[in-house]
């Protein structure tokens, strides 16, 4: 992987979609600019980076981007994947508001005038963008995310961690080992293969029938991991487990053999040079102020702007 050196402070990972959906739907569409247009995804995303510089302190800053939302190669392993996602159109596109997709080129153009790397990878999620990031990163990383499977890049050792979204940016949830730990009885490294038996019906894994979280808990507390498990479902016809619960990993054999691949987010991505410092440019700075009276973006922009620039001012000193 190429990217510019780190200055080795704390790096903040933007799972980009999930926020900007987030944003989307947590402020009004009456939200619009002076022609009449919605910005409110635009706006409220704004809104949360000023919010996230100022009260994270990171040092380094990424916008991660899904350059495909389902790639084909996750398809191929498990076909269900995202399909309830996929919009009518036949095109391969996922369900997503028509205001909010005509915002998405706004989002990048205010992004990229912040000065804040987009970085995404051919056929690949923001998650493997994620994945690659926190494996590679040289000092304490910060996740922001809405999205569980995410839990998986926990490390309390190297100081990574998940701010997560889900219950709204008032009550953010920081996630760490031990919290997975005491929330699920797993720990960040066992999370994927708890993920993939538990499954999710919002990205079309069926998991494993019978099995849920307390079951998957505890068969990862006694046989370590899902090779462990599926081995241990195996020994007939002395199996340790119970033969109902080794009847339902035998059953799911072929859903196991995939699912782990396309649940496990990618860790060694050839990503693109790019600096991921935090400073806005003069040209990006004139932009953003144009975009604020032009777009109605306003105090968004204001905001960030002095989030931003004051997290500059500190990584100077």
């Amino acid at each position: 992987m190429q990217t510019s050196p780190m200055t080795h402070g704390r790096l903040m990972l933007l799972d980009t979609a999930a926020l900007y959906f987030r944003a989307f739907y947590g402020v009004p569409d009456s939200v619009k600019d002076p022609d009449g247009v919605p910005v409110n995804g635009a706006k409220g995303l704004l809104d949360m980076i000023a919010r996230l510089v100022a009260d994270f302190e990171p040092d380094e800053l990424v916008a991660c981007w899904d350059d495909a939302w389902r790639p084909t190669w996750r398809v191929e392993l498990v076909p269900s994947y995202k399909a309830q996602r996929v919009d009518a159109a036949g095109d391969g596109g996922e369900v997503v508001p028509e205001a909010l997709t005509a915002q998405v080129p706004l989002i990048r153009e205010t992004l990229e005038a912040l000065g804040i790397p987009i970085v995404g990878a051919d056929d690949h999620e923001a998650d493997d963008v994620i994945g690659t990031l926190t494996a590679t990163a040289d000092g304490p990383v910060d996740v922001v995310t809405g999205d569980r499977d995410l839990f998986q890049v926990v490390d309390d050792d190297r100081e990574v961690r998940v701010v997560y979204t889900a219950r709204g940016m008032s009550r953010l949830e920081i996630v760490t080992d031990a919290v997975l730990r005491d929330k699920y009885g797993v720990s960040a490294a066992q999370y994927a293969d708890f993920a993939t038996m538990r499954g999710d019906a919002s990205d079309g894994l069926p998991g494993v029938a019978g099995v849920g979280e307390k079951t998957a808990a505890a068969l990862l507390a006694a046989f370590g991991d899902l090779d462990g498990i599926r081995a241990a479902a195996g020994e007939t016809p002395a199996s340790p487990m119970t033969k109902a619960v080794a009847a339902k990993i035998a059953a799911a054999s072929d859903y196991l053999d995939h699912a782990p691949r396309v649940v496990r987010v990618v860790t060694d991505l050839d990503l693109p040079a790019f600096d991921p410092s935090i400073r806005v440019g003069h040209e990006g700075r004139a932009h953003l102020e144009e975009l604020a009276t032009t777009r109605g973006l306003g105090g968004s922009v204001a905001r960030v702007l002095s989030s931003m620039d004051s997290a500059t001012r500190r990584t100077q000193l």
